[in-house]
């Protein structure tokens, strides 16, 4: 009988380095998001460093002092990397890596990985590859033992454990071929988000920061089924289901990426497509997590990357979420949203607020219709209840006496009253 062997995985053990720019900057705070990435990805942070200067090393990201004090924290604390705050380039990558003698990794590099590991639809798959090829392809020539070395499961994910020797051929070659089925995938999105537009049923986008709790708020207010941790990405693909509102009105709900700091162009580009349901959503729900002491930095962010996807002049409704941990007496403001609500998405509390909200904003956009319709075209009233709100109905001797809110477009295609 043959002999098993069992192989145990080796966790990696990184440190942390990042550059505090200037005086009152965010470093320490991107810091410590950048541990909670590198829990996520699956290693433990071994130690943490730093540095305070004018600008970063175009050479080496940090000074070539703190290298060495780098290079004395990876053997006392026996780490197996390092992962930096920023995205390196080739030559910061290619010299860290000669001067350290071990695997050194950028955030941009740990947030694709979870990112591989999170994509489960054929189209997150795709667009992970190809937010990684891209990375590596404008890495190659600094990718030197980070191309041929296998860890314990952070910064490996994907095409990296694919084929690591691939030359720029080859990935060139690849990403016209993802390219190529990305663009039938997103006509297969245009044609879905067509068929919606023509049923006429308004669309929420739920926009927020990452672990905000968008799919925690999906899951209890339509059953979603959604994974929802206490994780980063926790969710990577959109959802999109229905929610019924008081009055039988319909309306969408789509569940989006999380944001975060830095979040890496190269996904931006590759998820283009997913982020823009927003773009094409008739409202916005920012969920924001208001027991966050960071909430007004996050909130920047979010609305930052709304900016460079094009996602303006919709109306924005905020929700201050997680308000059963909320521990500060801080008051929750947020000036460019058109409402705010305080919300507690675990428990559902401020959900019948939310809901008797967004009835009003459907409101808004229709018609307020008083007409008493012949009996013979009494099967408009089937369209109505799915496209509006069917407020009263009476059966009266000369017809059907309706009053509802409709859409400008049902209201141009509805019978004459009786006279």
């Amino acid at each position: 009988m043959a002999e098993t062997f069992e192989v145990e995985e080796l966790t990696e053990r990184v440190i942390l380095v990042g550059v505090s720019e200037q005086e009152g900057d965010d470093a320490e705070d991107s810091v410590a998001e950048l541990a909670e990435l590198v829990k996520t990805a699956g290693a433990v942070v071994a130690g943490t460093l730093i540095q305070k200067r004018e600008q970063i090393h175009p050479g080496t990201y940090v000074g070539t002092g703190k290298v060495t004090e780098i290079a004395e924290l990876v053997e006392r604390t026996d780490a197996t990397g390092i992962v930096c705050d920023d995205e390196l380039t080739p030559a910061q990558l290619k010299n860290l890596e000669s001067m350290l003698d071990t695997k050194v990794m950028d955030r941009t590099l740990i947030i694709l990985d979870i990112f591989a590991a999170r994509a489960t639809t054929s189209e997150g798959k795709i667009q992970v590859e190809l937010a990684q090829l891209r990375y590596r392809l404008s890495r190659l020539a600094g990718l030197g033992r980070s191309m041929s070395r296998l860890g314990g499961g952070i910064g490996t994910r994907g095409p990296g454990e694919k084929k690591l020797e691939m030359d720029r051929r080859l990935i060139k070659d690849r990403i016209a071929q993802l390219n190529r089925e990305l663009k039938e995938v997103q006509k297969h999105r245009e044609t879905r988000r067509a068929k919606r537009e023509k049923s006429h049923v308004p669309v929420a986008a739920i926009v927020g920061y990452t672990n905000a709790g968008k799919s925690t708020l999906l899951n209890r207010l339509t059953d979603a089924g959604v994974l929802a941790e206490d994780k980063l990405f926790a969710t990577l693909d959109p959802t999109t289901r229905m929610l019924t509102l008081p009055g039988r009105q319909e309306i969408l709900l789509t569940d989006t990426v999380g944001f975060i700091r830095k979040l890496p162009h190269h996904l931006i580009e590759a998820f283009r497509s997913t982020l823009e349901e927003a773009k094409h959503a008739d409202y916005i729900l920012h969920v924001v997590d208001a027991s966050n002491p960071q909430r007004e930095k996050q909130m920047h962010i979010v609305y930052d990357t709304l900016y460079r996807l094009g996602v303006q002049e919709k109306p924005v409704v905020t929700l201050f979420n997680k308000q059963d941990i909320v521990t500060d007496l801080e008051p929750l403001r947020d000036f460019k949203a058109d409402y705010t609500l305080p919300v507690t998405a675990k428990t559902g509390e401020g959900f019948e607020e939310l809901k008797e909200l967004l009835c009003r904003l459907l409101r808004d956009n229709r018609i307020l219709l008083e007409r008493t319709i012949p009996y013979g075209e009494g099967g408009v009233l089937s369209q109505i209840r799915r496209q509006g709100e069917l407020l009263e109905e009476e059966y009266r001797p000369e017809g059907i006496y309706i009053k509802a809110y409709v859409t400008s477009e049902l209201y141009g295609k509805l019978p004459e009253a009786v006279l």
